[in-house]
């Protein structure tokens, strides 16, 4: 057996084929839809006069820079944190690796406002922590403002994304290649990095560019940080001024942005094949032995789980208590977290299956007119939650009709912002299958749907049940687009928490921000279990 690179008669192939209607007709459809918020933002800035000039003005061109050095930092940053941690999760013989596993991975349920409001809360001025030194003399932390602090709080709370991917690419992978550098006298790490990371790159390119457009979205950190970046300004521009041109011009910057990102990526990431070219049934890798490096590899997992996880669970439980021994009555908010996991829960059905037609395009007949509909796809989760839930506004307004203020149009907000999640862990998985089976099922006469439906679903199946996780679990902690979308009187989990904190109910939204986390660690958990028993 063997991972091929992609013959040049194989992409010729694909090249002449042509895309079925079936699957051009949804896959383009969906591309449009998420190009709405687009249209809302041409509409506002190209009416007036000013626009040109706002673009290259000194201001733009400083938040511009903020915004691509956060967006690099974070995503090396995650890198440098989940590949290693998948690794260990999957391919080693870490102890209890199976625990930690799904103790690096909750994080991911911790919402990027909440993440930030805890690491302020513990280790900043007069936080936590200068309370605990304040009998040695200390006074005063430095503060934790500005890019350092958006840098961490938000590569701690998105990594997992990348996590997840990748874990879900090692799980999938072929041993052969593995089995044979080291049966040639290569080290375990020389063969990691020689021939497993090179089959990694396709889950690490889809979970980089996951991670560094949420950088680029993302508010909560970065607000709470104080660091200016474009969501921050265009949220300051909506909620200021009468004039919303420029807040539609920085947004139209930060879609050019966007699309730079995702062409560099597409440039990057080559044409290269990561399936197997031998018969077999699938076999599970041979476990590693750490040996030596067993403690400091617990010792990486301790340390990224006490800060991702420890400090935001102990600030939470900290405030839960003090509202407990002040006498405050927290009333379990049992609507809110139905409303919370019926609504996520739709909109990660909802991108699983729009997730598949744009996943087929992209990679069974590749070619600029299917990649452009695939990039399409990623322009709305760049885009902050505020801006992608005003341009629905706009057009629920005017042409939505019954539409406006409904639990669908929130759905589709969701779909809108979060589709990207679901489309790069699919496409991680159908890379790792052999185009030859679906060939063959069609030239036993299964048409092209059955044989969508029957031999590729069911092969991607663990990009799927990852993809529908991640939207899930994003889908829980949105915010902007609940408050202005979701129909009157229905209130999320994530809601509870913005308006508990903007009224300083610290220990409210503590309570809130606990149930969120532990209704949102179900489906995680069991994922990944799931996962494990796969593999």
């Amino acid at each position: 057996m063997a991972v091929v690179a992609g013959t040049r008669v194989g992409r010729a192939s694909r090249r002449r084929s042509r895309v079925p209607v079936w699957l051009w007709v949804p896959a383009a459809g969906i591309a449009v839809a998420m190009l709405l918020p687009v249209v809302y933002l041409l509409v506002r800035a190209l009416g007036s006069d000013q626009a040109w000039s706002q673009i290259i003005d000194g201001g733009t061109v400083r938040i511009l820079g903020n915004s691509i050095l956060l967006a690099l930092l974070v995503t090396m940053g995650s890198t440098l944190l989940a590949v290693p941690l998948a690794w260990l999760t999957v391919r080693t013989d870490l102890p209890g690796r199976s625990v930690w596993a799904v103790l690096c991975a909750v994080p991911l349920v911790i919402p990027t406002y909440v993440g930030a409001f805890a690491y302020v809360a513990a280790f900043g001025p007069r936080g936590l922590l200068q309370s605990l030194l304040a009998p040695f003399g200390v006074t005063r932390l430095p503060e934790p403002y500005g890019l350092p602090g958006a840098t961490i709080a938000l590569t701690l709370f998105t990594f997992p994304y990348l996590l997840l991917i990748v874990r879900g690419a090692l799980a999938g992978m072929d041993p052969s290649l593995e089995e044979a550098s080291r049966g040639l006298g290569h080290s375990p790490a020389e063969t990691f990095r020689r021939v497993t990371l090179p089959q990694l790159r396709p889950a690490i390119g889809a979970g980089g560019l996951l991670i560094g457009l949420y950088a680029l979205s993302d508010f909560g950190a970065v607000s709470i940080m104080r660091f200016p970046t474009f969501t921050w300004s265009i949220y300051l521009e909506y909620q200021g001024a009468l004039d919303r041109t420029r807040a539609a011009v920085l947004a139209l910057v930060l879609v050019a942005l966007t699309l730079g990102i995702l062409t560099f990526e597409a440039a990057t990431r080559g044409r290269a094949s990561y399936y197997r070219t031998g018969s077999g049934a699938r076999r599970e890798p041979p476990t590693v032995p750490l040996g030596r490096w067993r403690w400091p590899a617990l010792g990486l997992c301790a340390t990224v789980v006490g800060l991702a996880l420890a400090v935001p669970l102990a600030v939470t439980g900290y405030w839960i208590l003090r509202g407990i021994s002040t006498g405050q009555d927290f009333g379990l908010p049992f609507l809110a977290a139905r409303n919370s996991l019926w609504a996520s829960g739709m909109a990660a059905v909802v991108a699983a299956v729009a997730a598949m037609p744009v996943t087929v395009l992209s990679v069974r007949f590749r070619g600029w007119l299917t990649a452009l509909v695939e990039r399409a796809t990623f322009v709305g989760y760049a885009l902050p939650g505020i801006v992608v839930a005003l341009s629905l506004v706009f057009f629920g307004i005017r042409y939505g009709g019954p539409l406006y203020q409904t639990l669908a149009l929130l759905v589709f907000a969701y779909a809108v912002r979060f589709l990207p999640e679901a489309v790069g862990a699919t496409r991680a998985s159908l890379l790792q299958v052999s185009p030859s089976i679906e060939e063959a099922a069609r030239s036993l006469g299964r048409s092209g749907p059955r044989v969508l439906m029957e031999i590729t679903t069911p092969l991607v199946r663990p990009g799927v049940l990852a993809g529908a996780a991640l939207v899930f679990l994003t889908a829980m902690k949105e915010l902007p687009a609940t408050i202005l979308l979701a129909p009157i009187g229905f209130r999320t989990l994530a809601t509870e928490i913005w308006s508990g904190t903007e009224g300083a109910f610290f220990a409210r939204s503590a309570m809130h921000a606990a149930l969120l986390l532990l209704l949102s660690s179900v489906p995680l958990v069991f994922l990944l279990r799931r996962r494990e028993g796969l593999t």
